[in-house]
C-alpha cells in the first residue's frame, strides 16, 4: 500500500471540472485561456493520484450540452482536446497512466477521434492509474444509449426480458469495464451534478467545493480524499 493512501480511501474519484471560463474573465482574459489553464490542473491531479492510492479518475471534459455554447469556444475546445493528447500521449504511457474516453463519438471530428483511438491503442497495457476522460458525454445519453443496445439484444433473443435488472444495465454502459465512483467532486461553488454518472454515482460520495479548477491544488485533492476516508458509508445499512 502507497504511504499516503488510507485503507479507506476512495479507490475511483470522479471530478466535474468547473469554473474555467470564471477563472479566465476575472482576469481579464478570453474563457478559453482558462480552458488551458485547466488542462494543466489535469496533468498535476492525475499525477497525485498514485500516491494517494486512487487507482481510478474519471474527469468531465466536454458534455452534450456544451455544444450550446459559442461556435468559437467549441472550436477552441475542440482544439484543445488535440493538443492535450498529442502533448501528453507519451507521459501517460510512460507513467503508467491508462486512457479510455466515454461518450457519443459520433458528432466528433474525424481528427480527433482518432487520436482518441491512438492514446487508448497505446495506453493499454498501464495499470498504476485509468484516467477516464468523458467527451460528449451526458448521463441521460449514455443510459438512452446503453438501453437502446440492451433492447437490440432483447430483440434478436440473445437476452431475455425476465433476466433484466440492476446488475444488467452497467453491462451496456460506457463505464461496463470501471468500478463506479466512490467519490465525485464539483469545483467551482455550483452544488448541481449536470448529467454525469447519474446511474453509476448513485451510492458516490459528493463534495462541492468553491476553488475554480485551475486553481484546485494536489493539497487540496489530497484533503479531500482524507477527508473521504472519514465518511460512514452505509449503502442503505445500520453502522454496526
Amino acid at each position: 500500500m502507497p504511504e499516503d493512501q488510507s485503507p479507506r480511501g476512495p479507490r475511483h474519484v470522479a471530478i466535474i471540472m468547473d469554473g474555467n471560463g470564471r477563472w479566465a474573465q476575472a482576469r481579464g482574459r478570453p474563457r478559453l485561456f482558462g480552458h488551458h489553464a485547466g488542462a494543466k490542473r489535469v496533468k498535476e491531479i492525475v499525477r497525485a493520484c498514485k500516491p494517494l492510492g486512487v487507482k481510478y479518475l474519471t474527469i468531465f471534459g466536454f458534455s452534450t450540452e456544451n455544444w450550446k455554447r459559442t461556435q468559437a469556444e467549441v472550436a477552441g475546445l475542440m482544439s484543445l482536446f488535440r493538443q492535450y493528447i498529442r502533448k501528453e500521449a507519451r507521459a501517460l504511457k510512460a507513467e503508467g497512466v491508462r486512457v479510455r474516453f466515454i461518450g457519443d463519438r459520433v458528432k466528433l471530428d474525424d481528427k480527433l477521434r482518432a487520436l482518441m483511438d491512438e492514446l487508448e491503442e497505446l495506453t493499454q497495457e498501464n495499470d498504476d492509474v485509468h484516467l477516464t476522460i468523458a467527451l460528449n458525454y451526458g448521463g441521460r445519453d449514455e443510459v438512452a444509449r446503453a438501453t437502446q443496445r440492451l433492447a437490440q439484444d432483447v430483440a434478436e433473443g440473445r437476452l431475455k426480458p425476465e433476466d433484466v435488472d440492476e446488475e444488467t444495465l452497467p453491462k451496456y454502459l460506457d463505464t461496463c469495464v470501471l468500478p463506479d465512483p466512490d467519490l465525485v467532486i464539483r469545483t467551482s461553488g455550483e452544488a448541481r451534478i449536470s448529467n454525469f454518472l447519474l446511474w453509476q454515482s448513485a451510492y458516490a460520495e459528493y463534495e462541492f467545493i468553491d476553488t475554480l479548477w485551475p486553481d484546485f491544488s494536489k493539497e487540496e485533492f489530497r484533503g479531500l480524499v482524507d477527508a473521504y476516508s472519514a465518511r460512514d458509508r452505509r449503502f442503505g445499512a445500520i453502522s454496526a
